[in-house]
């Protein structure tokens, strides 16, 4: 397995993945991202993004049922893993002690 670092973007598919619990597939987190992020999404980085989380264990994914929708095709569902949930929780833990610690005149 690899490590678990994980660049921007990795941590942002990561909580859509969350975000769209039990309907995180492709399309849907793609959807997500441009609405949380306010700018367009390429569906092949947000694969790209999944398949390294994947190798890195952060998340699982298992096909869902057949659709009329997509033409008799299945979906692949995304879920994070107790170890994408941890590598998260440490992110924001290790964010907010950041934000806690700038001196206020830093940002004005």
């Amino acid at each position: 397995m690899k490590g678990t670092y994980l660049g921007e973007f990795e941590e942002v598919v990561l909580l859509a993945v969350a975000l769209r619990y039990g309907e995180a597939y492709g399309a849907a987190i793609v959807s997500e991202l441009e609405k949380q992020l306010s700018r367009p999404v390429n569906l092949g980085a947000v694969h790209s993004a999944l398949n390294r989380l994947a190798e890195k264990g952060l998340v699982t994914s298992q096909l869902g049922g057949v659709t009329a929708e997509r033409g008799g095709r299945r979906k692949r569902l995304y879920a994070v893993t107790a170890a994408g949930s941890r590598a998260l929780r440490e992110i924001r833990q290790i964010r907010n002690q950041m934000w806690d610690l700038i001196p206020e005149i830093a940002l004005p």
